[in-house]
């Protein structure tokens, strides 16, 4: 399979970066180079995105651990040790083998980020990845974290329901980060978006939006949403460890001025408290941001 999907050359083709898409996706390969390696072997935490097989709803997770929790275990594939308790979503997911799977490790301390998407196979301490894609991405919007604390603390008991609380639709507003998992016939793909607090709105219960601002021209998250509009999102607070996972569907809308919307509408809410136990320092923006911060 090639780098891109005809979702993907859509977008590229309708915003005029097709070139530019094919330089980038020439970095996109199936092994995992020393550099990479000795990165995942840092990380006390890791994003997944995959499909609930039960439901197929979409939905990103976060994994934490200390790190060398996850790390490459051959030139194609990461281990995991542990997973995510069974109250997250993606709990049956992660167990189930030949899940498609996509991850992402993001390190705030130094604005990088490394991702990989393939199949699943469960192992006795957790979980292995055999990958199909793997690449780094610059550190654009990317805002950046001096430091952590590992607390061990347990997650609590995660709350459900059908739309955002008033509570919820403030912690979005003021939020710098998020992931995105989307889907597509071959596998699964989460990515990093960030920007000064107010880059992504809630503008009802159930209702998200936020500009798509210019990133890598691979369009891999949008391509995705041409083709399945399935989506998941997860929002950490980075002081807190809580997490917010939504579920539900998204489309982008282009405008004649080049720029693009994306609405995301909320299909199942869960907030899960303490959900990692990391506690990061403040945030330093990241320049790249459009507009001063709030």
């Amino acid at each position: 399979m090639g780098v891109y999907h005809p979702g993907s050359r859509a977008v590229q083709d309708r915003v005029g970066v097709r070139l530019a898409a094919d330089h980038v996706g020439r970095a996109v390969g199936q092994g995992i180079k020393p550099v990479a390696a000795a990165f995942l072997e840092l990380q006390p935490l890791l994003i997944a995105g995959a499909a609930d097989p039960a439901t197929g709803r979409v939905w990103a997770s976060p994994l934490s651990g200390t790190p060398g929790f996850v790390r490459a275990t051959g030139p194609r594939q990461i281990s995991v040790a542990g997973g995510p308790p069974a109250s997250d979503p993606l709990a049956s997911a992660l167990a189930a083998p030949g899940t498609p799977v996509a991850t992402i490790a993001l390190d705030p301390r130094t604005r990088r980020r490394m991702r990989l998407n393939g199949r699943l196979r469960p192992t006795a301490r957790g979980f292995a990845i055999e990958a199909d894609r793997v690449f780094s991405n610059c550190p654009k919007h990317l805002q950046k974290r001096d430091g952590y604390e590992l607390t061990g603390r347990a997650p609590a008991p995660p709350v459900r329901s059908g739309e955002l609380t008033d509570a919820q639709a403030g912690f979005v507003a003021a939020a710098d980060t998020f992931f995105i998992a989307t889907v597509h016939s071959g596998g699964a793909d989460v990515s990093h978006r960030g920007g000064n607090p107010g880059f992504v709105r809630a503008d009802s219960p159930r209702e998200l939006s936020w500009r798509d601002y210019p990133g890598n021209a691979m369009f891999l998250t949008l391509g995705n949403l041409t083709t399945d509009p399935r989506a998941g999102l997860l929002f950490l607070d980075w002081t807190t460890g809580s997490a917010l996972q939504l579920t539900g569907t998204a489309r982008t809308e282009f405008g004649g001025d080049g720029e693009r919307t994306v609405r995301f509408t909320v299909s199942e809410a869960v907030e899960t408290p303490a959900a990692v136990p990391l506690r990061w320092s403040a945030p330093e923006y990241s320049p790249a941001n459009p507009g001063p911060p709030r």
